[in-house]
């Protein structure tokens, strides 16, 4: 089991939308047969299974194993990944491109980014898992409290010239191109 799973088909990202489905894949996560599941959550079995076709043919559940009972063989799933992501790529037309925002201060342009870097990061996976290669990926997550607007552009100021300096220092033409992506946003206040 994939601890993210990123889904780029329009359909996969409809079945795995449905809130029954949804449900299903969570409780998935450990694996289960429909009988085991429709006892868990109160839906028919038959229920169940019409679902759980939906999510296979998605390639989003997996065969664990097949029991058989007299005459009938239970199978037992489980979901391929602890949690979903939908890429961009999934609604391919209307998905925002970073490329055609001129703003780069603005939520959208950071919206754009953020679903860029879902869509290739999602590819990049896919392939590493494939092939059964790592993906070196660096990820640095933190917060900070400004104390007013000041500090922030001074901050901005600095972290842009340290950022260029590394760039300058570690970018070679021959080697193999990595993206940098760096974001700050408002952290987003929780209900009390």
């Amino acid at each position: 089991m994939h601890d993210v799973e990123v889904i780029e088909s329009v359909e996969a990202a409809a079945a795995v939308l449905d809130p029954v489905r949804a449900r299903l894949l969570g409780e998935l996560a450990v694996p289960d047969s429909a009988a085991g599941l429709a006892a868990r959550v109160g839906i028919t079995r038959q229920k169940i299974n019409y679902h759980l076709k939906a999510l296979e043919t998605h390639g989003l559940l997996e065969l664990v194993e097949e029991r058989r009972h007299g005459g009938i063989t239970e199978r037992v799933l489980r979901a391929t990944a602890a949690s979903y992501v939908v890429s961009p790529a999934a609604v391919s037309a209307a998905a925002a491109d970073p490329d055609s925002n001129g703003d780069h201060l603005s939520a959208g342009y950071l919206v754009a980014l953020a679903g860029r870097l879902v869509r290739e990061v999602g590819a990049l996976a896919r392939r590493a898992g494939a092939s059964g290669k790592g993906l070196p990926t660096l990820t640095i997550d933190t917060q900070i409290g400004f104390r007013s607007a000041a500090d922030r552009a001074a901050f901005a100021d600095d972290l842009t010239a340290a950022v260029l300096d590394l760039a300058a220092r570690y970018h070679h033409d021959d080697g193999r191109p990595h993206r940098l992506v760096v974001a700050a946003h408002p952290l987003v206040e929780e209900n009390r």
